[in-house]
């Protein structure tokens, strides 16, 4: 292959990867990123003595990340140490209900006999559903870049009608298991790509399988790291990092990018152009209206965000002997909570509260006998009827005192350090859709299909990764959009 030189736009774990395994083929590869930061989305914050991750903090289907490092010819353990979490999780619920859930099955369903007995062959039921699921679209879906009519010819159509594409998550789950507490269980799931279980096609009651069946993962240190690391190996690649450099626009001439303009003003020439910016952003901001039709720049127009969040970081002088690694705190009405964030797009008034709090695992991350919580409330996507500057501080103090009444006693008088981030934050930094965090959301049955691809049809050279397009967001499968992006560009140089 010809040494071309190739311009990524972001330096989020998709520009990182795709860059990694474009320099690794003998391109010349240059990286520009807003922030000061590698990483996205994916951030940490460290502030008087207190360590937080600021995006996700769980690693699923690492297969995906170790074949970044294995194509550059490198060993994703010299980098990165993983580690089972367990429980993966507990989860509160209002009534007092605690739930333990493990990867290791037996043990899960100990737990459910002694609260949801009437749920035990339900849950094993409804994960090897989640798995079937899993085998039926992996390939076809997942590991498929969707483009060119070959990419579908391999599909199963009879497994493609048993995925169960025409019917919701929530209706789904409710076939399989009786109680509330499952209920809520398994429909969260959905929120892991920014969806709504009561809109969502029931195809996402894959997602459980990902994490229950195959594990989850934290990386010692925290999920930082894992941007870290990918940025070692895009550097080791030889690819040039530039920070703090915003791409304000795309060039194009002939149904072909030719460069890049800087806020700085320089033109950057390329061959080639990855974006990891958000899909949005790219065809409605970056690139000029000769570059993509009205009719694509509508339809872009209409790809509903997926939901935003709400996040608090609290620096802790003391811990809580019920607090694990991953811990939820399930509101009273789940389908509210959704009707709120996705229909009515205001903060729910009872919302489910995820607190991570890695200081049971990585002690450095507190002072002694500290905690560092990282706390997220699903929220809506950016909109009018939500004015972040009258609610940032009420709905602060809302979401402690509701941990304070859900059992942390002392909450709010034990914070030496606090800080927020709310939806306006993330299209600031991160010039996400809507300030939205999971990239496009998956309300809708065929959401797999409308989900920007990984090349831009209109322009020859103009491929897109990230969470905002095929195959969706989380970090696995924002890595596998690198994997596709690289894919359709050897295709087009090898015809």
């Amino acid at each position: 292959m010809d040494r071309k030189i190739i311009t990524v736009i972001g330096g989020g774990i998709g520009g990182l990867a795709a860059a990694s395994l474009l320099a690794a083929k003998g391109n010349k590869v240059i990286l520009f990123e807003k922030n000061s930061k590698p990483g996205g989305k994916m951030q940490e914050v460290k502030a008087s003595g207190y360590r937080f991750d600021t995006g996700p903090s769980l690693l699923t289907m690492p297969f995906l990340l170790e074949k970044v490092f294995k194509k550059c010819g490198e060993s994703m353990h010299d980098y990165l140490q993983l580690s089972e979490v367990d429980p993966i999780c507990r989860y509160f619920y209002k009534d007092g209900t605690v739930f333990d859930n493990y990867s290791d099955r037996d043990k899960t369903i100990q737990e459910i006999k002694r609260f949801a007995p009437e749920d035990t062959e339900g849950y094993e039921s409804f994960l090897n559903r989640s798995e079937e699921i899993y085998d039926k679209t992996s390939d076809a879906f997942l590991f498929n870049p969707l483009f060119e009519l070959s990419d579908f010819k391999s599909l199963n159509f009879r497994d493609l009608l048993d995925i169960d594409a025409l019917t919701t998550v929530s209706k789904k789950v409710d076939e399989h298991v009786e109680s509330v507490y499952l209920r809520s269980f398994f429909k969260r799931f959905t929120t892991y790509n920014g969806s709504s279980p009561y809109q969502a096609p029931a195809t996402l009651n894959v997602i459980p399988h990902v994490e229950l069946n195959q594990g989850g993962y934290y990386v010692h240190g925290g999920l930082y790291s894992i941007a870290q690391a990918l940025y070692s190996l895009a550097t080791k690649m030889g690819v040039e990092c530039h920070f703090s450099t915003e791409i304000v626009s795309v060039k194009t001439k002939n149904k072909a990018v030719t460069g890049c303009k800087t806020s700085g003003g320089e033109y950057i020439p390329c061959d080639i152009l990855f974006s990891n910016a958000d899909a949005s952003e790219t065809i409605l901001s970056l690139l000029p209206d000769s570059a993509v039709s009205k009719r694509k720049k509508k339809r872009q127009e209409k790809i509903e965000p997926s939901c935003s969040g709400f996040v608090i970081l609290l620096g802790c002088n003391r811990s809580w002997d019920q607090l694990k690694h991953h811990n939820i705190f399930f509101s009273g009405d789940y389908r509210k909570e959704f009707k709120d964030i996705f229909k009515r797009k205001i903060l729910p008034r009872d919302p489910t509260i995820y607190v991570a709090n890695t200081s049971f695992t990585d002690e450095d991350h507190a002072p002694e006998g500290g905690s560092n919580l990282f706390i997220l409330v699903n929220a809506p996507y950016l909109s009018e009827n939500q004015d972040w500057v009258k609610w940032t501080e009420l709905y602060r103090d809302k979401i402690i005192d509701e941990l304070e009444e859900r059992g942390l006693q002392g909450l709010r008088n034990s914070v030496e350090y606090i800080s927020i981030i709310n939806p306006e934050d993330f299209y600031q930094k991160y010039r996400s859709n809507k300030g939205s965090i999971y990239g496009t959301s998956s309300n809708s049955t065929f959401s797999a299909f409308v989900r920007p691809r990984n090349k831009l049809r209109a322009l020859e050279n103009l491929y897109m990764v990230g969470g905002s397009t095929h195959p969706g967001g989380g970090i696995p499968l924002v890595i596998q959009s690198a994997f596709n992006a690289v894919t359709l560009m050897e295709r087009k140089d090898s015809h």
